[in-house]
């Protein structure tokens, strides 16, 4: 597999794979948030050209899933991280997000960051296993306080939500 900056051809199809992704949520009862479509093209356009956008591909060099970052406070903010059901459980999202902190490193960015579910068994455990760390709330920076407010806005629960940070050199 293969990783990669995507293309401007590939953005539709990094929408229908997101919608993919959230299956998963269904399973656990969050219909609300598996329904919930994905990011609209410009916001990928607009990572793609920043250089913020990345898919991993499969045997046939198509997207199996990708990462989409922002610059927030001197970090690469994880905005989302997916893998399309056929590909999960083979390492593809820590692929990416190694990708992402190598990527990291090279800009001199302190750390990595994301945002996620606080009860979603394979969100917070999992990126705690990569090296992720969480953050309290006297910890978040005033972008990611932007981050939170933009998620409540969209609906979430604040209290659902749990920010996490791993140093760039902890790869």
């Amino acid at each position: 597999m293969t990783i990669r900056p995507a293309t401007a051809a590939e953005l539709p199809g990094l929408q229908d794979l997101e919608v993919a992704a959230g299956v998963l949520f269904h399973a656990i009862g969050m219909t609300d948030i598996a329904g919930h479509p994905p990011p609209p093209l410009e916001v990928f356009e607009h990572a793609r050209a920043a250089g913020h956008l990345w898919v991993i591909t499969d045997v046939d060099e198509q997207p199996a899933g990708f990462v989409l970052v922002q610059l927030i406070d001197g970090s690469a903010h994880i905005e989302q991280v997916s893998i399309h059901p056929e590909h999960q459980g083979r390492g593809l999202g820590r692929a990416l997000i190694d990708h992402v902190g190598s990527w990291s490193a090279a800009e001199g960015l302190a750390a990595l960051t994301l945002s996620t579910f606080r009860s979603v068994p394979w969100n917070g455990p999992y990126y705690a296993r990569l090296g992720f760390v969480e953050l309290s709330p006297g910890e978040l920076t005033d972008g990611l306080r932007g981050v939170l407010a933009t998620e409540t806005a969209f609906g979430l629960d604040p209290a659902s939500r749990v920010f996490m940070r791993r140093p760039v050199a902890n790869q």
